[in-house]
């Protein structure tokens, strides 16, 4: 017999009863029934019940146990009694009565319980991660995410693609985000990075001839943590295709990332191939967002026009001003005025001076000696004659007038029972408060399909962006992206007018994958980087690999990568990344079970010619 088991506790079935198993694992929950012990023994497999009375000779070591002491036990499996079969266990219908027992590692007092979900302090869980991660809920998170990255890698190779690895150790390069530098010891006063992403290695890859590319890589970017963001580091499944347009791009992924969510989206919905392509300004001005949550229905829509000239001045004034605008958000159902002024207490939360709206509803009209209560009685009776048309209410209908406001009614699709809400100025300042508005309102009404994954593409991004705290034009996406338009646009264009062919999958609310058709000429690769402040011999010295590549015959290519830490989230039903990942660090970018970021020796120091400038303690 094997030294710990004959049998994975989750193996046994009736098939074997009757003959003599041996299991190790964890004493998962000890049940003391009138002097007869039922140990629920866990391991990776799945869990066995075993019991063991006071007849048998391993019942005084037995009493010992306690919670997560790591155990092997002998045993003869029979049947459970009748009634007490367990349909929620593949082993329920079994249980071993226990003959010889062996504690392999007895267990401290515990600082979080195993057993359940119960809520426990971060702190806790993240400095006893090893005990965490033997929680049901954790750890099948962290099963279902190998199982999705064996899905992928095979996804990815059906399609022709080869797995690469590429250099962790690398050189800085301005990708949006802080590098992790790496200080030499060989060459004092230098560094290295770590890699951001694998992205100029994978370009490289494509002039280098190898045509179809993808990789499950690590990545790293020294940014502040946020809950859809693992501080540090991170995963993505990244790709690259040589010889292909923004379609060839679209058609290769769909069924990637569409065929992951089908796999493993316990039977939501998923959106079918073609998936819809929104440019990125009909994104912002519909949704708020670049990443929308498509299953909330509400769309907002401009309605400037109907308060251009009008009497509520506030917006008025404000129209005065050509760039700015009011937009309105729709609110089915919610034409209530505890709702409305719910709402209204949430903007000022957010910073807001308020959020302006117009609750509809039918006009009461009275016959004589009728009370408009006696109008409205007869209404909810079956009788509307004393109901008129749908009337705007509240201080804004009150001075745009009956007209303006069922224009707006008319043009937002409302009736009566209905409310629109209102965001005004300039659409660059306030879109990101619109958009989290229309979250909020289809979240209140409950508007919100929880069934579905609503997948489309986000494209037309604009090429640049003004940099309001350099005072200079600035990348906004990725800069090894082809502006649409490539030389020509870049020399005769107004920059910030650019489009570039860059693209993101959103889902749900998140963006899940970012990419673009790369500029695979030098000279529209110089001319890009010299209109965001870099110079010709910027280029060559930050990305003298690429630049030097692409002299030499670069074909065209694209591709993009797809976060696998937030696919993983989503379908997990996960509300932080940290419920997804092995061994996340804390909001504070600590790794508190290791003990990381942590002092250096001197020695360490002076080997890499490094003196530490530390600030003053306050």
């Amino acid at each position: 017999m094997h030294r710990y088991r004959t049998h994975t506790c989750g193996a046994l079935r009736e098939s074997d009863i009757g003959s003599v198993a041996r299991l190790s694992g964890w004493c998962h929950r000890i049940r003391d029934h009138g002097g007869v012990l039922f140990i629920d023994l866990r391991d990776h497999y799945g869990m066995t019940q075993c019991v063991v009375d006071p007849d048998s000779p391993a019942f005084r070591d037995a009493e010992k146990l306690r919670s997560e002491w790591v155990v092997r036990m002998d045993g003869k499996v029979r049947k459970r009694p009748e009634g007490t079969e367990n349909k929620d266990l593949a082993t329920g219908a079994v249980e071993v009565f226990i003959t010889e027992l062996e504690v392999l590692g007895a267990a401290a007092e515990l600082p979080l319980q195993v057993f359940g979900d119960q809520p426990f302090p971060e702190e806790t869980r993240l400095k006893y991660r090893f005990l965490d991660l033997r929680r049901e809920t954790l750890h099948g998170n962290i099963m279902k995410r190998v199982a999705i990255v064996d899905f992928l890698r095979g996804a990815m190779k059906g399609q022709g693609f080869n797995e690469f690895q590429t250099p962790i150790l690398t050189a800085s390069s301005p990708e949006g985000a802080r590098d992790f530098l790496v200080p030499s010891r060989l060459h004092p006063g230098k560094f290295y990075a770590l890699p951001q992403a694998p992205q100029q290695y994978k370009q490289l890859l494509m002039m280098a001839g190898f045509d179809r590319y993808f990789q499950i890589a690590p990545c790293f970017r020294d940014e502040d943590p946020r809950a859809d963001r693992l501080p540090g580091e991170f995963y993505q499944l990244d790709l690259e295709m040589s010889f292909v347009t923004q379609d060839d791009v679209f058609a290769a992924v769909e069924p990637v990332i569409g065929g992951v969510f089908r796999e493993f989206g316990d039977g939501k919905h998923v959106t079918p191939s073609p998936w819809p392509r929104i440019p990125y300004a009909e994104a912002m001005q519909k949704y708020g967002s670049d990443k929308p949550d498509l299953r909330n229905p509400l769309v907002m829509q401009d309605v400037s026009e109907h308060f251009r000239g009008s009497n509520f001045k506030v917006f008025a004034r404000m129209l005065e001003e050509p760039k700015n605008r009011v937009w309105a958000i729709p609110g089915p159902k919610g034409g209530s005025r505890a709702f409305c002024d719910r709402m209204n207490s949430w903007a000022q939360g957010e910073g807001q001076p308020g959020l302006g709206y117009i609750i509809f509803d039918h006009q009461i009209v009275t016959a004589t000696g009728n009370t408009p209560a006696e109008a409205m009685s007869n209404a909810i009776s079956g009788d509307r004659s004393g109901v008129g048309a749908v009337t705007g209410k509240g201080p804004i209908a009150n001075n745009i007038g009956a007209e303006r406001a069922e224009a707006i009614r008319q043009q937002l699709g409302l009736a009566a029972g209905d409310a629109a809400f209102f965001v005004a100025g300039d659409p660059e300042k306030f879109v990101k408060f619109a958009g989290a508005a229309r979250t909020r309102v289809g979240t209140e009404l409950g508007l919100v399909d929880e069934s579905r994954f609503e997948l489309a593409w986000i494209v037309d991004f604009p090429m640049f962006e003004w940099n309001e705290d350099e005072k200079k034009v600035d990348f906004s996406h990725n800069p090894f992206s082809m502006p649409q338009g490539g030389l020509d646009a870049l020399n005769g264009q107004d920059p910030l007018t650019i489009k570039a062919f860059q693209y993101d999958i959103a889902c749900n609310g998140f963006e899940i994958a970012s990419g673009g058709i790369r500029n695979h000429r030098p000279e529209a690769m110089v001319k890009a980087f010299e209109i965001a402040g870099y110079g010709e011999e910027t280029v060559v010295e930050r990305f003298g690999g690429m630049y030097r590549a692409f002299q030499y015959g670069a074909p065209p290519h694209g591709g993009m990568a797809a976060g696998i830490d937030r696919i993983v989230m989503l379908l997990c039903d996960a509300q932080n990344l940290r419920e997804v990942a092995l061994f996340p660090m804390n909001q504070q970018a600590l790794d508190l079970l290791m003990g990381a970021p942590s002092d250096v020796t001197p020695r360490q120091l002076r080997d890499l010619h490094i003196r530490l400038n530390l600030p003053e303690k306050a």
